[in-house]
């Protein structure tokens, strides 16, 4: 494997380690629900009883809707996870992930080097809800 490569594969590596989702719970956890059966909601609907207080973030990307959806469904799933049908989306956001690789240059006696630097702008997306029981007929 040529050397540049390792580098660039160690980044694609390390950027694709970035994800994350943090809670801090509000109430009881449920028994966990299918993500596909946590819905979105921008207001809280009647009777509904908050679990946790979540927030997710993608992975180290080029500030994509990809991302925003990863963010999102990342919500989703630590919710499932949780046993709530719901999160109230209170806000997605971009924070900066600046990536870079410089090389030096110096010298030894007859032998003499130089370098380049390359800096990639890079951005992860972030999304920060309520998780949410709501129950049947309240939806």
């Amino acid at each position: 494997m040529k050397f540049p490569l390792a580098i660039a594969l160690g980044i694609a590596l390390a950027a694709g380690g970035c994800a994350s989702t943090s809670r801090v719970m509000l109430g009881q956890a449920r028994a966990p629900v299918d993500p596909a059966s946590v819905r979105i909601y921008s207001t809280p609907p009647a009777g509904s009883v908050e679990i946790a207080q979540l927030e997710s973030s993608s992975a180290v990307g080029f500030g994509t809707q990809g991302q925003t959806d990863a963010a999102i469904a990342r919500l989703k799933r630590e919710a499932a996870a949780l046993g709530a049908n719901g999160v109230i989306l209170m806000g997605v956001g971009a924070g900066g992930s600046p990536v870079g690789m410089s090389v030096g240059a110096g010298s030894y006696g007859r032998h003499t080097g130089g370098g380049l630097s390359v800096g990639i702008p890079t951005q992860q997306k972030r999304a920060a809800g309520v998780a949410i029981w709501v129950p049947p007929g309240s939806r």
